[in-house]
């Protein structure tokens, strides 16, 4: 369907047209589609399809909306339904359709209410903003939709069981009429016709109702007495009011993505602010420590030795008296280094690129689920990337069995993912939910892995291999390793990885919150212009934190800094972890399957984010070590 991309970033919102994407003009009169997705719940995180409840269905049976893989992984199921709404026809006290619960239907309602489950419904591809009228106060809500019912203080449940849908629209011209708002109103009303009458449910004879008017909206001082869900007869009915609006179509979505400036831009700027001014922290330190003391030792390094210093056979101390060990390949195991780094990189390409096409306006929130396909698209074309770097660094390690690093790089971590995937999938198929991917959705995941990414795995081994090994600033001078001398407890490799994840994880923890919101709470995200200027700033300050610790470490002369820099920098995905135990309290789950899913997709981020952390971490120290070890004369 056709659908509105913004203009994402940190300025104030504002819309425009790519080619191809077009906006759909009603006429006045013409029938305008009401599409049901799944219902979903914050607290059980189990989405489900939405006639999986007994709701009035279309007469002509229910037909599902083509979707995409990113909709289907994403857990949409998008329906047609039996509302009638025409360009500009108000109409008011519909009679939908009268359902007769039994016990067992009526159980079922009562538990969707006590979860929380909502309806997610949609209008010319513009999801329902959720209009709640209580007798304190009128709240509305641009996301999660509208709920199903609520509960009161001594546990009975109440059916919404009538909707005031309200739709505003921007008239071109007479025949030129565009949706820019949905709203719904939802009431619970035990309905009851004129003079005590009975419905069969036949629509050529239909009983006036008492309890509702023709003539105008429901209003909550309307209704007398609530439907209460038990066994027995109960009539949906709904309302339609077409209001005009001066909102442009390409604009229509900028009240749902910043909620009605309900998290104002400063809080994204106090991110920036705080990311920043740790980067300038960590930079002054740098500038002070570091370029100070390596001019010193660099002079000192260079400097030609009196005939009366080299009789006295003065001693080296410092990073240069591990010169010849500092480059020997990591230990243990060099080729889960590699792929490792292959990985992390693949993933920080894939990152990048992801955040960079959101934030140009590519991945709206309009476009039901183009951020998972870039996700997965992006991460599969960066295998070459993936295949290439881990090649490099093992040939440059002198390893030997390319095959098994290249099949590590392609299977590792896409392999991990699958497991828990599959894992999660068959959990939620046991409770019929639409998070449970079908299985030509799945066969296509399969064949983007099997079909792109591997072979492109492979591709950049293959050019990996060809190239030849990085060269080093010293040679290795011994083949028996020098021994580390004792190390003081401050330099030690717990204390050295557990702090250096500490102020990458400051610098991101605010956009952060704002991710798990969107991810779990069933929000949108759509700063991605400050995501992009997070996601630079964390980065950097990753970088310059694993280079002073792994100066630190070399002048202590522990020359074991490849695995060190790795661990170091991918320690912010520990805290990520730690983060999101903090807020799955937000939740407030009852189910044992939610703490499944939920740290289980948090475990399976929070290693993405390990080793793409990881990998600029290593890659940093690799320059930086390149550099110092560059600029000393060795005998």
């Amino acid at each position: 369907p056709s659908a509105p991309v913004l203009n994402i970033s940190p300025v104030p919102l504002k819309g425009f047209y790519l080619p191809g994407v077009a906006p759909h003009d009603f006429q006045r009169g013409e029938r305008v589609e009401l599409k049901v997705n799944k219902l979903t719940s914050t607290r059980t995180q189990i989405p489900y399809e939405y006639y999986s409840l007994p709701f009035c269905q279309p007469k002509e049976g229910v037909t599902m909306s083509a979707e995409n893989l990113g909709e289907f992984l994403s857990g949409d199921r998008i329906d047609n339904s039996p509302y009638q709404l025409y360009m500009r026809d108000d109409s008011y006290c519909n009679i939908l359709c009268q359902k007769k619960f039994s016990k067992k239907e009526a159980d079922e309602f009562k538990k969707a209410i006590v979860e929380e489950y909502h309806h997610n419904w949609i209008i010319d591809n513009l999801p329902a903003a959720s209009v709640i009228d209580t007798e304190e106060y009128i709240t509305t809500s641009y996301s999660r939709g509208f709920p199903v019912g609520y509960a009161d203080t001594k546990k009975n449940t109440y059916l919404y069981n009538h909707v005031n849908i309200i739709v505003k629209y921007h008239e071109l011209s007479a025949d030129e009429n565009r949706v820019v708002g949905f709203f719904v109103e939802p009431f619970s009303v035990k309905h009851q016709f004129m003079n005590g009458a009975l419905w069969g449910g036949s629509f050529e004879v239909v009983p006036p109702l008492a309890t509702c008017d023709k003539t105008r909206p429901m209003e909550l001082d309307n209704v007398y007495e609530e439907q209460k869900v038990g066994a027995g007869t109960v009539l949906f009915t709904y309302d339609v009011t077409w209001r005009p609006s001066e909102i442009h179509w390409a604009s229509r979505w900028d009240i749902y993505l910043s909620m009605d400036n309900a998290v104002p831009d400063k809080v994204h700027w106090f991110s920036i602010i705080n990311s920043t001014l740790i980067v300038l922290f960590l930079s002054v330190m740098i500038v002070m420590i570091m370029v100070r003391n390596l001019r010193r030792d660099i002079t000192r390094y260079n400097r030609v030795l009196t005939d009366e210093e080299k009789n006295e056979e003065r001693d080296e101390s410092g990073w240069k008296l591990v010169h010849g060990d500092v480059f020997r390949p990591p230990a243990p195991y060099p080729m889960m280094f590699a792929v490792l780094c292959g990985t992390g990189l693949q993933l920080l390409c894939m990152g990048f690129a992801t955040i960079a096409f959101a934030a140009v306006g590519f991945l709206s929130p309009a476009n039901r689920g183009s951020l998972v396909i870039a996700v997965l698209v992006l991460f599969v074309i960066m295998g070459s990337v993936s295949g290439y770097s881990s090649a490099r660094l093992y040939k440059t390690f002198k390893g030997k069995e390319w095959q098994k690093c290249t099949t590590y790089t392609a299977f590792l971590f896409p392999g991990v993912c699958m497991v828990l995937f599959l894992f999660f999938n068959i959990i939620l198929a046991t409770y019929h939910s639409t998070g449970s991917i079908p299985f030509m959705s799945l066969a296509a995941l399969i064949a983007l892995w099997f079909g792109i990414s591997v072979p492109l795995v492979f591709l950049g081994a293959y050019f990996g291999y060809k190239t030849p090994p990085m060269e080093f600033p010293t040679k290795q001078a011994n083949v028996i390793p020098r021994t580390v001398p004792e190390q003081p407890w401050y330099l030690s490799t717990a204390f050295t990885v557990l702090v250096g994840g500490i102020l990458p994880f400051g610098a991101c923890f605010v956009e952060l919150f704002f991710i798990l919101s969107s991810m779990w709470m069933d929000q949108y995200y759509y700063v991605f212009g400050f995501l992009l200027l997070v996601f630079f700033i964390l980065c950097v300050t990753i970088a310059e934190i694993t280079m002073v610790l792994v100066y630190f470490q070399l002048c202590a002369e522990d020359y074991h800094w490849w695995w060190r820099s790795f661990l170091t920098s991918g320690s912010t995905a520990l805290y990520v972890f730690i983060y999101s135990a903090i807020y799955f309290s937000r939740l407030e789950p009852d189910l044992w399957v939610t703490y499944v899913l939920y740290f289980g997709y948090m475990g399976m981020l929070s290693l993405a984010i390990f080793l793409t952390t990881g990998a600029v971490g290593f890659f940093s120290c690799l320059w930086f070590t390149k550099k110092i070890y560059g600029s000393i004369k060795v005998d």
